[in-house]
């Protein structure tokens, strides 16, 4: 399981330019069934994905393929979890 943070960078200005290309991004993140989460970070600063489901090369590319990572709207970091302890309502993502 990761954790992408996407925190907006230098080229903020340019968020609204490509803004389809980073929905459509989003969205095909999980009819891949890699996204599993998607929001904003509290207050304006970026966003965030959960993701799952392939190996961290592979998420590496996924996510520099975003379009506001290739523009440098965000800038990107990608941490892995290894989860010890998971709620029950959970326990279906790790699967």
């Amino acid at each position: 399981m990761f954790v992408v943070l996407l925190k907006f960078a230098a080229n903020r200005a340019d968020a609204p330019r490509h803004m389809d290309g980073h929905n459509a991004w989003i969205r095909q993140g999980f009819e891949d069934g890699v996204f599993v989460l998607a929001g904003s970070l509290v207050p304006g600063v970026g966003g965030a994905v959960l993701a799952r489901g392939e190996p961290r090369e592979a998420l590496e590319a996924r996510v520099a393929a975003d379009p506001f990572v290739k523009e440098g709207v965000v800038s990107a970091e990608i941490h892995q979890i290894a989860p010890g302890r998971t709620h029950e309502g959970l326990a279906a993502l790790l699967a």
